[in-house]
């Protein structure tokens, strides 16, 4: 083989050329259905296990080395953590924008990881305020790009019949770094100070980087494929697909109860309008917007987060109020509540893909509303009390991952329905990035609103009567999921027309 030869048979492995008569090496298993979902999750992973692990040292590193007084600790721990939720929530519809622009997902997906590595470093270096605003920020815009394009890249991979059960056991995977990374980074300070911590992070951030440099899109598998017809690729590597990703022929939602609008009339209402304004043909994700579905799926999202802010905000308080407990005893209490999310989450996205988001999404919801009421329940007492919080916030984990699934897999449905009936107005890479961008700026919304109107509820009304409310929020939430998502019930449409 030539030195030219060999340059670019490098080149196509770390994919830097668009010269696809050279396959890469690995090209089967690096485009592998496993190995891309093992990307995205590990990408995931990283993201929250990160953001985990730093949350717990924030106020030492401000106080120790940039020198704040106590007082001043708290609200700067705020504002931290309100840099990187405003960065999620502002970039994630930016990320989306210029995955679906670009022609892979591979390049935006390596840009947020460069984020993230350059906050890492600022974090660790930063001996000033800006700085570690600076290194929030960027930790927030990384959030963004690797949610939004992990999800994107999901549905492209597996498509929406398989995404319910895929997103569960990544959701499984991903919990682990979450449960494990506060304990962990506190450990780490105590013993090693800032080097362990962010030395451990750096780790993860590289086993991270190789992963994402060596997955290949299966779109992108099968341009080297057409340049080369007399190779047979692997079927689970390639399969035949339409030219977006995402498998031709694929369900997109149960039939029957969940899907009024059958055949023709069907396809009449994805149909969109030729006449669309400038912003939409840039922005192509905008006309789906007029669907209740999709705008029920990111209310899903939105509650979701909502109610996961509301425990983040008021768990610790009522702990400390009811028992007494430090920050080490009230962060134990949420290990219940993860470790149920975290096991139940894959049986929960089967669910959704065998019997529908509809069922999934109601069943969730609903039971939420009595488990939620009985939060009212615990007082001050002792390990009797304690004991029937924590299964209680067990409990609430349980309906927390049955609602996770149906938002992902339902905006996934609908807009692919939109796409299939209007190939030309989204063109090959298709809508779906957009889409997961508005999704993670819907549940980052959540999480900012949630902490808020909890503490609100929780001072005007008490623990008890806030946990009502969120109640009737989520059966609110249950009626409109059984109205819209999965399309209208029958009854419902044949009373319509």
């Amino acid at each position: 083989m030539s030195p030219s030869s060999r340059l670019l048979k490098f080149k196509s492995t770390i994919q830097i050329t668009n010269n696809y008569s050279v396959r890469p090496a690995g090209l089967t298993w690096r485009s592998n259905t496993f190995f891309i979902v093992s990307t995205v999750a590990v990408g995931l992973f990283t993201d929250l296990f990160f953001y985990s692990l730093v949350v717990p040292i924030l106020p030492y590193i401000l106080q120790d080395r940039v020198g704040l007084p106590y007082d001043q600790v708290q609200s700067h721990v705020d504002g931290l953590l309100a840099a990187y939720a405003g960065a999620a929530l502002l970039f994630s519809p930016v990320a989306g924008l210029v995955a679906d622009k670009t022609s892979t997902r591979q390049a935006p997906f390596l840009l947020g990881l460069a984020a993230l590595m350059l906050a890492t470093v600022l974090l660790f270096l930063g001996q000033t305020v800006p700085v570690l605003v600076i290194a929030r920020l960027l930790q927030g815009i990384s959030a963004a790009f690797v949610w939004t394009i992990g999800m994107a890249l999901c549905l492209e991979t597996v498509g929406p019949e398989n995404l319910g059960k895929t997103i569960g056991s990544i959701f499984s995977v991903i919990s682990v770094g979450t449960l494990l990374a506060p304990p962990l980074g506190g450990v780490l300070y105590e013993k090693t100070g800032y080097a362990g911590v962010f030395g451990t992070g750096m780790a993860v951030l590289g086993v991270d980087f190789i992963m994402r440099l060596l997955v290949i899109e299966k779109k992108v598998a099968r341009r080297y494929d057409a340049a080369d017809p007399q190779h047979v690729s692997d079927p689970d590597s390639t399969p035949d697909q339409g030219h977006n990703g995402i498998e031709s022929g694929q369900a997109t939602g149960s039939q029957g109860e969940e899907d009024p609008l059958l055949g023709k009339r069907e396809e009449e209402h994805f149909k969109l309008s030729k006449d669309q304004s400038a912003l939409a043909r840039k922005i192509t994700i905008l006309p789906c917007l007029a669907d209740p579905r999709l705008i029920t799926a990111f209310l899903v999202a939105f509650i979701q987060a909502l109610l996961l802010g509301n425990f983040d905000a008021t768990v610790p308080t009522t702990a400390q109020e009811l028992f007494g407990f430090d920050s080490l005893k009230s962060g134990l209490l949420f290990l219940p509540f993860g470790a149920m999310d975290m096991t139940i989450g894959p049986l929960a996205g089967w669910f959704v893909d065998k019997y529908g988001t509809k069922p999934g999404a109601v069943l969730g919801y609903t039971y939420l509303v009595p488990v939620l009421i009985l939060l009212r329940l615990p007082h001050q007492g002792g390990k009797d009390q304690v004991l029937l919080y924590g299964g209680l916030l067990a409990l609430c984990g349980v309906g927390i991952a049955f609602v996770g699934a149906p938002s992902l897999v339902e905006a996934g449905i609908v807009v692919q329905k939109y796409y299939e009936a209007n190939p030309d107005f989204f063109g090959e890479q298709g809508p779906y990035a957009q889409l997961y961008g508005l999704n993670s700026m819907v549940f980052n919304m959540g999480l900012i609103v949630g902490p808020t109107l909890a503490g609100g509820l929780k001072q005007r009304l008490g623990y008890g009567n806030m946990n009502l409310v969120l109640a009737m929020i989520s059966l609110a939430t249950a009626v409109l999921c059984f109205v819209w998502l999965g399309g209208k019930p029958r009854f419902l449409a044949r009373h319509r027309h």
